[in-house]
């Protein structure tokens, strides 16, 4: 028992350090619900991370016509960027977001 204990805080020390190491970096995190989001490090400490989760908005601008004929009646798309704090110990897995070129 006192083993899987030993184990568990390697692997979460180990976890800790990767998110150290990806810092400031647009990421992929996987939770152990299944869940997977993406985001950029903002900071680490002994218990969590903070991340800027990224989401997607579509802004529909019915009202104004003028921008409308402009962008030919499509909805406008942007990202934002949400502040958020994740458990490391709820955390499974982290891989750093592939870009292609």
């Amino acid at each position: 028992m006192n083993l899987k204990r030993i184990d568990e805080n390697k692997d979460l020390q180990s976890l800790r350090d990767k998110c150290k190491r990806f810092l400031n970096y647009h990421v992929v995190l996987m939770m152990e619900d299944g869940q997977v989001f993406d985001g950029i490090i903002e900071s680490v400490d002994e218990d969590g991370v903070t991340v800027l989760v990224g989401e997607d908005v579509i802004v529909d601008e019915d009202n104004n016509q003028l921008r409308r004929g402009r962008q030919f009646g499509r909805p406008r798309r942007f990202r934002r960027f949400r502040r958020r704090r994740f458990p490391l110990n709820l955390l499974l897995a982290l891989s750093l977001l592939q870009f292609p070129f």
